[in-house]
């Protein structure tokens, strides 16, 4: 009998590490499988479009290498070799191995791992909740975002700015150091709108030719780690051409009047020899912004992963301070607004269990850490056991020949929580099978926007699959741990976070799919004042205010803070080319892929077709390579094969390699990130991955890379 059940359409949010976090309609096919995913028209800053990637999400859902089974190792580690268990006997392993490494060197030899997989707060930071009870190593998160806040925050005082539908209303739109067609596509929808309906130029700062630099006004394509130059620049050109607001300066920033003789110096010529761009485009931004009070500045991340990063956040940010741009609708300048929505974690990450005395393990130090550096350890004892849930380390960590080796120990017992056998899986003891988002309840936060979304569960998961929640509750109950969220469902931590928070409840949330948290014009706009006691903006940061987790690392100190600028400048603390490694890579985002999610997908890899780098023609031809060669990166760290692609869309001396592929992907099994480095970049620590002195040469196929 043929099912004749109608198509249904249910609401969720993606879980993906984009600061869209997109509303979304999802289609549920008569069989019960997810068919197209598209954008909630009814959300205004959806808008009815997400990328391709998410809307052939079925492709990752129902894909045949699907995790499905728990899986124990049989031979030696990464070899491949492996023997179906039940669940209930994985977890029982990985409870066992927990306590032995407990009573061999403590609680804090245990280092339970984790990071954005997904963006839901109960099924990514329920983790925490057992490492606080159970008083396990803790985790500093700093693989992503710390350049930016910090930088951005340096000024600001708060992470939080204008709303960014606002965009939409501006008349001049800069996208600086994000490829917004690649990671968030609503950025683009709202440009749009202010080009269309406004006439509003547009305005994209970058280090190479991408998707969205393509679509600007005026293109800048500045040399990587240069940002910081072409800020300073732009506003000696505000003052000298009386763009600079003195009113709004006088009443609302730190010393301008210092800032200003500061600036004297630094002119387009100065940084036309750093940034590499023409002296006339420093010019025309410049012009540009001066004339038009309605310029909206949206900050990405991707200019902030240099070891300088987060003066060049707080550089460019400052260029808003020095218009008055704040006062408008449709100007100010916007990064995330994870500042609004005062969220109380309690219950969902066990915050009322956490003990400050416990050591807290850099997570981009992974590979340092695993190996048994001491400084990195703390003092403490060498990790013995691991749960890693939302993360793909193996791949996606800097300085993979230490995350190698480290992983590598007989000593040490992993447990992976995952959706496909990554690189990291591969290196597993245990390897349990996880949902998707679409088959489990959570809540989620946009970064980019002002929503809280919820995504309830729409299908249900392959038979043995497991949700975060329930590997967290279920080692709890093995390991004898006592919490009141170990009781909960998923639904009611969310329903409980609500309350706790002052956002109602989840029946609330459910039937009108987001709360918009966005404050009033005055206060994201810093109409009130800025986050500081004084109000006023910071020209001159306190950077030894987010100093705080400065701690050795390799007999060195973190940083140093006490080396980063007073006012906003070129600060040279990137890794500069040299003879040895005359090459700057950059190691961008590719547009089909997500990190490491979405390489397994088949339209995924037919897009992106296979890990290439790019490289100016002139300098191709002076390296003797060709289009299609097969050539070997290699850094202080680390080597890579990749194919090469002609591309004059960047300055000469530049690289550039879009994607995260699995190791596999390579000749010779490294990835990308075997030239990453996992330095602690000042003031906040952070791993700088589009900052690296790279030399490039052709390879033979057959040679092995060991």
């Amino acid at each position: 009998m043929n099912d004749m059940s109608p198509v249904r359409t249910g609401n969720s949010a993606c879980p993906h590490d984009c600061p869209s976090t997109c509303a979304l309609d999802v289609e549920i096919l008569p069989d019960e499988r997810v068919g197209r995913l598209r954008g909630n028209s009814e959300n205004d800053y959806t808008a009815g479009v997400i990328c391709a990637k998410v809307a052939r999400y079925s492709e990752r859902l129902h894909h045949p290498d699907r995790l499905t089974k728990a899986l124990k190792r049989k031979g030696a580690k990464g070899d491949g070799a492996w023997q179906e268990i039940s669940v209930e006997d994985a977890l029982d392993e990985i409870a066992e191995a927990f306590v032995r490494a407990e009573t061999r060197h403590g609680s804090e030899a245990v280092w339970p791992y984790y990071y954005a997989g997904t963006m839901g707060l109960v099924q990514r930071d329920g983790l925490d909740r057992l490492r606080h009870v159970k008083r396990y190593s803790g985790e500093f998160g700093s693989i992503c975002t710390n350049m930016a806040w910090t930088g951005y925050m340096a000024g600001t005082g708060s992470l939080t700015g204008p709303d960014p539908r606002e965009i939409a209303k501006a008349d001049l739109v800069v996208i600086w150091g994000t490829n917004a067609v690649a990671t968030q596509v609503n950025v683009m929808t709202h440009a749009t709108t202010a080009r269309k309906t406004r006439g509003a130029k547009l305005v994209v700062v970058d280090v190479y030719e991408n998707a969205t630099m393509r679509q600007a006004d005026l293109a800048l394509c500045l040399r990587p780690g240069t940002d910081a130059a072409l800020s300073c620049a732009v506003m000696h050109i505000l003052f000298r051409d009386g763009h600079a607001d003195w009113d709004y300066l006088n009443r609302y920033s730190d010393r301008p009047q210092d800032f200003a003789r500061h600036l004297e110096e630094k002119t387009p010529e100065w940084a036309s020899a750093i940034t590499g761009l023409a002296i006339e485009d420093i010019e025309t931004f410049a012009a540009w912004i001066g004339k038009t009070p309605k310029t909206f500045m949206r900050l990405g991340y991707g200019f902030t992963r240099s070891r300088n990063g987060a003066v060049a956040m707080h550089a460019a940010s400052c260029i808003a301070t020095v218009t008055g741009a704040w006062r408008h609708e449709g100007g100010g300048a916007f990064h995330n607004n994870g500042g609004i929505y005062h969220l109380d974690e309690t219950m969902i990450a066990g915050l009322d269990r956490l003990d400050t005395s416990v050591r807290m393990l850099d997570q981009s130090r992974i590979g340092p850490i695993l190996c048994g550096n001491e400084a990195d350890l703390k003092g403490g004892p060498p990790i013995g056991a691991m749960l890693i849930q939302n993360t793909n380390p193996m791949n996606v960590a800097p300085d993979q020949e230490q995350v190698r080796r480290g992983f590598l120990r007989d000593d040490l017992f992993v447990a992976v929580h995952e959706q496909f056998m990554t690189d990291t899986a591969e290196m597993a003891d245990i390897v349990l099978p996880a949902t998707m988002f679409l088959e489990h309840d959570d809540i989620y936060k946009g970064g980019g926007h002002q929503n809280i979304l919820f995504g309830p569960k729409l299908v249900d998961p392959p038979q043995g699959c497991l949700t975060n929640h329930q590997v967290v509750t279920g080692l709890a109950k093995r390991l004898g741990a006592e919490h009141p969220g170990f009781a909960m469902s998923a639904r009611e931590h969310i329903d409980w976070l609500l309350k706790a928070s002052g956002w109602g409840d989840l029946a609330t949330l459910e039937k009108n799919k987001w709360i918009d948290c966005q404050p009033g014009f005055e206060e994201a706009h810093y109409l009130k004042g800025f986050g500081y006691p004084d109000g006023k903006f910071r020209f001159a940061p306190d950077w030894g205010r987010f100093a705080a987790p400065n701690r050795p690392q390799d007999g060195k100190a973190l940083g140093p803070w006490e080396s980063l600028p007073e006012f906003p400048d070129q600060w040279e603390a990137i890794e500069t080319a040299d003879e040895a490694y005359p090459f700057r890579l950059v190691t961008a985002p590719a547009r089909s892929f997500l990190n490491s999610t979405f390489s397994e997908t088949p339209s995924g890899k037919a897009r992106e077709k296979r890990p290439e780098v790019m490289i100016h023609p002139r300098d191709a031809e002076a390296a003797h390579l060709n289009e299609g060669d097969l050539v070997e990166l290699t850094s202080r760290r680390g080597a890579c094969r990749l194919h090469v692609r002609l591309s004059d869309g960047q300055q000469r001396g530049t690289l550039i390699a879009e994607g995260v592929w699995p190791n596999s992907a390579h000749q010779g099994g490294r990835g990308i990130n075997a030239l990453t480095g996992a330095d602690a970049v000042a003031p906040y620590g952070g791993a700088a991955f589009h900052d690296n002195a790279v030399r490039i040469a052709p390879c033979v196929a057959a040679a092995p890379l060991d």
